[in-house]
């Protein structure tokens, strides 16, 4: 196999890490690259791509912690022998552009909408605590001065549990923190002005979401978190175009 054939899909990648990393893991997919294959060492991937050898580490890691590949000291790095069935994650480190960050965004929207509903229809009392509990969790590590992604997490983690399907949960917890994308928001660049402003906003929408499903109003319910992750969408969208035209 040729190597301008292995990276030819860098140049229309995000940036130059995860462009390596899709390649590779395509490469893998296909069987191009076959179980036990070695890989080409660090060396020929910089000579072939052009990258720096740091982003080729930085590459390989990020295959290695997806289970993808294995290395062996002293002889390089090898495709995994048994890398299926293959598993669908969602790092921090992918998230290394706004463009990717709306990327999981509207992967959320498509799953979040229809859970919400589905919240609203099953969600017990104790569910309706749990959730209530989260947002109470998030003001205060805000107020506190954190960034609240943990506890953000945790309250769009306890709408999916009051589906009552596994699923979703088991969907949410794959992707972890990267779900929640908190250090483009730079909170701590806030005035503590602007911290309550945002704080406010963002409260605003998750207690409508909360108040439709502990009214078991299914639509509001798909309204309120559909509005929600459209708002942090649009606001994603705005920090995209200011950083273009800085």
């Amino acid at each position: 196999m040729a190597e301008t054939t292995l990276f030819d899909a860098i140049p229309q990648a995000p940036n130059l890490r995860t462009g390596l990393v899709n390649t590779l893991i395509a490469q893998i997919e296909s069987g191009d690259l076959a179980p036990g294959q070695r890989l080409p060492t660090e060396q020929e991937i910089v000579a072939a791509t052009g990258v720096s050898r740091t982003v080729v580490r930085e590459a390989l890691a990020a295959l290695r912690a997806r289970g993808l590949i294995t290395t062996r000291q002293g002889l390089g790095a090898f495709v995994a022998k048994d890398p299926l069935p293959r598993t669908f994650s969602i790092l921090p480190d992918d998230l290394e552009s706004i463009d990717e960050v709306l990327r999981v965004l509207e992967l959320r929207m498509g799953i979040e909408v229809e859970a919400t509903g589905l919240a609203a229809e099953r969600r017990s009392e104790a569910a309706l605590a749990q959730m209530g509990s989260r947002l109470d969790a998030l003001e205060a590590a805000v107020r506190a001065g954190g960034s609240g992604s943990e506890e953000d997490f945790g309250f769009h983690r306890a709408i999916l549990a009051a589906t009552q399907n596994p699923n979703f949960t088991r969907l949410f917890d794959t992707f972890g923190s990267a779900m929640i994308p908190r250090q483009w928001t730079r909170l701590d660049r806030m005035t503590e002005a602007d911290r309550e402003k945002y704080l406010e906003r963002m409260q605003r929408e998750h207690r409508a979401i909360l108040a439709a499903i502990e009214a078991r109003d299914v639509n509001a319910a798909r309204r309120a978190m559909r509005s929600h992750l459209a708002k942090s969408y649009a606001r994603f969208e705005d920090l995209r175009d200011k950083a273009r035209h800085d």
